[in-house]
């Protein structure tokens, strides 16, 4: 049986792939975690990314109406594991995080009236 470095929880997040190998990506597309921990993330992904390679992504953790509040994880990681995925084409990556950030999108929208 696998023994976690830290517990995971089995969460949907959305999840932003900025780039790979220091590319950036040409169309920011929207995937899905399966599971993520504070050492790291599993998510489902439409291209092969190669053990060792140097990813970026974004991770909303707490999503509001609008766009507005909502908690974002920035993250450089690095892919551990690939696996074949139960949808053609797609891959699961397991990768671990090198260093993250917090970010909050905490403006007002112009349309609402100031106090």
């Amino acid at each position: 049986m696998e023994q976690r470095e830290r517990p995971r929880a089995a969460l949907k997040l959305p999840l932003k792939l900025r780039s790979v190998a220091g590319v950036k990506e040409e169309f920011s597309v929207t995937l899905v975690t399966r599971d993520i921990s504070s050492s790291g993330v599993f998510f489902l992904c439409p291209k092969p990314l190669a053990i060792g390679t140097e990813i970026e992504l974004d991770i909303v953790l707490v999503s509001r109406p609008l766009g507005y509040g909502n908690v974002v994880v920035s993250s450089k990681a690095c892919v551990k594991r690939t696996e074949v995925a139960n949808m053609p084409g797609w891959h699961g990556i397991a990768a671990s995080f090198d260093d993250f950030a917090f970010d909050r999108d905490d403006q007002i929208p112009a349309w609402l009236p100031a106090d």
